[in-house]
């Protein structure tokens, strides 16, 4: 692998660019060239091409450049030059030399391995406190600065460069695609040579996989220096700090340099001594550098999740693991008991078409409408799915098993109804005229992150959630706000404290397109909330519905009749005592014929009658 590298008069006017032989390169200062050079004047548009390939490298100028392309001291149109050679155009220099890890093993008996780990540091003074302070003070910007990651660690070596006075050298390597192999990313030398830079791939493969801390290797003589660990022909000694992780990819920062003349004859622990403090700074600009991505990762991790979760679920996910980081894999789908709620809109069709010619206007009403029911989803503790059209899915009980997640979910329904009956009240706010209805449902699904390889959500699966869907359909035909399965409405009934919630069974019925037929129950504030129909009222209801059952309609009717007229609820018994001018057929619920004898009375309805989508399944 091979590396242009461009200098002008100013030390900003640098460009570094890896290249590959066998193909060529434009050299130009128009910016579509393969290496733009935009600073220096006396540079064509198209000025310089460039060929890189077994036999060597190879300079040939264009016809119709100006200015000429000087080797030597001599101006050259067409000539081959060796890897390092300099060659100037206008007051900018160019020269290529081969860069690439070595990984050939070095002579052993002439190096010497430390390793620094985080406590021995522990105890070492940082020298030049000034300066490597004001680096400190400019990192996180470089490592927030928007970018290609190749950009920042450019930024991020030069700024090395400046707090570790004794480095010659500082280049980024980290893993590559295949977690084997090393890759060598942005460099740079505090003074340029003509050598290759090829620094010890196993020096850095070793200090990455131990993850030990800081290795150190040195040498000792001007003999040692040819070693292959550190091929930097400046350096007498190298050390890798491993820096953490980052897109799933191991990395670290290597530094290298040359000793004072004076201690090249020996090697000892006095030497080290004299890195301690390079290797402490570096060790904490590596500390720095993986809080600050890890901050950010967690972070745009937690932004995504923050759309489904609740706090509080976010905030165990993030405990749940021991490095600070999200346990994304506690989102895997997993089968559990789990409590569905189903929220929609009503009338909106009607409204959407009323509306055609201000579909804008409607839709962020629809957003306010379902910013209102996510956000009392997730301040109890819930998840929520997929928006479908002007409905919102929640659901409870997921990632953590909970025993109060029917419960949260009956209160975040009653939250939700509560926020829109106040809005109705205030004929001025833009949601007034907006009604909902709230299915909710309990049960085992399968709840996680669902989905295909294009497209993940967070979201449930199950019967369950059908349930919970018709139910909320069911609101609509019973005119009741909220409705419950018989499982969430058997533990409200036992543990939801009265001044939080009441309920009342309505009817035994048959969902369309469910197979086992169901008593659902009604949810309703507490008394202080909702004087309207009081704990009596909704004992009378209940009386009048265990006489409709039982086939006494005369009873049913006077019990339901004795009901407050603003409750809509006995309308739908009513209507069927009504239709069926009070006479009951006398079977009960359990008889074999009563599903028969329903399914009759459903096909002879007309069309549009509430029976279209349940059956009762008492006569």
């Amino acid at each position: 692998m091979y590396e242009l590298i461009a200098q002008g008069p100013e030390p900003r006017q640098r460009l570094k660019m890896r290249l590959d032989s066998g193909r060529g390169y434009l050299i130009g200062r128009a910016t579509d060239a393969d290496v733009p050079v935009p600073w220096e004047r006396f540079l064509s548009s198209a000025h310089i091409d460039l060929e890189i390939n077994a036999e060597g490298m190879r300079l040939r100028a264009r016809a119709g450049s100006q200015n000429p392309v000087f080797v030597d001291g001599e101006p050259r149109t067409n000539c081959r030059v060796a890897m390092g050679e300099q060659w100037v155009v206008g007051s900018t220099r160019f020269w290529v030399i081969e860069v690439g890890l070595d990984s050939t093993p070095g002579n052993q008996r002439q190096l010497q391995e430390l390793t620094f780990t985080r406590q021995q540091l522990q105890q070492v003074r940082i020298a030049d406190a000034d300066r490597r302070m004001d680096v400190l003070a400019r990192l996180p910007a470089v490592i927030g600065s928007v970018g290609e990651a190749g950009e920042r660690d450019a930024r991020l070596v030069n700024l090395l460069l400046t707090g570790i006075p004794q480095a010659d050298v500082v280049a980024v390597i980290d893993e590559g695609a295949d977690s084997q192999r090393l890759k060598l990313g942005a460099w740079e030398r505090r003074l340029e040579t003509a050598g290759a830079f090829r620094p010890s791939g196993r020096l850095v493969e070793d200090a990455l996989h131990r993850d030990e801390g800081t290795l150190l290797h040195l040498w000792s003589s001007e003999e040692q220096r040819s070693a292959v660990y550190t091929q930097a022909p400046e350096a007498d000694w190298a050390y890798c700090t491993p820096v953490g992780k980052r897109d799933g990819r191991r990395w670290g920062l290597y530094v290298a340099g040359r000793l004072p003349s004076e201690t090249v004859s020996g090697v000892n622990r006095a030497v080290a001594n004299r890195l301690q403090s390079d290797v402490k700074f570096t060790e904490l600009v590596a500390s720095i550098i993986n809080s600050v991505i890890r901050t950010g990762s967690l972070e745009a991790n937690v932004a995504v999740l923050r759309q489904f979760l609740s706090p509080p679920v976010v905030a165990a996910l993030e405990r749940s693991s021991d490095e600070g980081t999200l346990d994304i894999a506690l989102l895997e789908p997993c089968e559990c008991n789990v409590t569905v709620l189903f929220c929609d809109l009503r009338g909106f069709s009607q409204r959407a078409e009323e509306q055609a010619h201000n579909l804008r206007g409607l839709l962020e009403r629809v957003s306010g409408a379902l910013e209102i029911m996510t956000s009392n989803v997730t301040a109890f503790g819930g998840v929520t799915g997929d928006f479908l059209g002007d409905a919102t899915l929640g659901f409870w009980g997921w990632p953590f098993p909970s025993e109060e997640a029917p419960l949260n979910a009956c209160r975040s329904a009653l939250a939700i109804r509560a926020t829109f009956d106040m809005l109705r009240a205030d004929p001025s706010h833009p949601l007034h005229d907006f009604e909902v209805g709230v299915g909710i449902a309990h049960g085992r699904a399968v709840a996680g992150k669902i989905g295909t390889q294009d497209r993940m959500t967070v979201s449930v699966f199950g019967p369950v959630v059908n349930l919970a869907s018709r139910l909320e359909g069911l609101t609509r035909q019973l005119r009741v706000p909220i409705l419950l399965d018989e499982q969430t409405a058997g533990i409200v009934r036992e543990r939801l404290s009265e001044t939080e919630g009441r309920t009342r069974r309505l009817a035994r019925l048959l969902p369309y397109g469910v197979e086992t037929p169901l008593t659902v129950s009604e949810l309703l504030p507490p008394e202080s909330e909702f004087p309207q129909l009081t704990s009596q009222h909704l004992r009378q209801y209940e009386e009048g519905l265990d006489q409709f059952i039982a086939g006494n309609w005369d009873a049913a009717h006077a019990s339901l009749h004795a009901m407050p007229a603003a409750d809509r609820a006995p309308d739908f018994l009513m209507l069927r005592i009504a239709q069926s001018h009070r006479r009951s057929t006398q079977l009960g619920r359990d008889h074999p014929h009563a599903r028969q004898v329903t399914l009759h009375r459903r096909q002879a309805t007309p069309a549009g009658e509430l029976t279209d989508r349940l059956v009762e399944m008492a006569a």
